[in-house]
């Protein structure tokens, strides 16, 4: 077994955004028995979930708050709903020129720091979204609730002021470290 703590990063929405978010993952638990989605926050990532060595865990540290002090914070926008058929059910996130340079940057600081690398995320565009009905929805349950959620609507924005690194507990992703972005002159 892989004792390696497991981790990943992503950008959390503001405490009002994230407790509207687990209403609707409420919704999801409570009307289609899915509640995979309350294992995490309600976050955007942006490096998916990858294994890091605690006496390594400096190092992971110091790249991500290296990034993070180059970057200015960056206006986010929700809108809507989508879907990655036939189980998951999520808080579109509009795919903005900021938000897509964000993430490449990050990708590559990554890669070029630390040679940290996802090699599904480099072979596929990035698709921001906020989970909010995972992988235990019901083929069945998901036609439901995407009738539900398909044409509702919803729309927030916030800006993005840091990144967060979650660190899995055995049970659910936690908060571990935040890095604030730098404050613009």
């Amino acid at each position: 077994m892989n004792t390696e703590p497991l981790f990943f990063i992503a950008l959390l929405p503001p405490q009002a955004i994230q407790q509207h978010a687990t209403g609707v993952k409420c919704h999801f638990d409570q009307y289609y028995d899915s509640r995979h989605a309350f294992k995490s926050p309600p976050h955007i990532t942006l490096q998916p979930p990858f294994r890091w060595k605690h006496e390594h865990f400096a190092i992971l540290s110091e790249c991500i708050e290296a990034f993070a002090q180059s970057q200015c914070p960056i206006p986010i926008i929700l809108d809507g709903f989508g879907a990655f058929p036939p189980r998951v059910i999520y808080i579109n996130v509009d795919r903005t020129d900021a938000l897509l340079t964000l993430h490449r940057r990050f990708i590559e600081h990554l890669e070029r720091s630390i040679a940290l690398v996802d090699s599904r995320e480099k072979s596929r565009p990035y698709a921001p979204h906020m989970t909010v009905a995972f992988r235990d929805l019901t083929k069945q349950n998901f036609k439901l609730a995407w009738q539900e959620f398909k044409d509702r609507s919803l729309r927030f924005e916030f800006i993005a002021s840091h990144l967060t690194l979650l660190k899995h507990d055995g049970q659910r992703w936690q908060i571990h470290a935040e890095f604030p972005f730098k404050m613009e002159t």
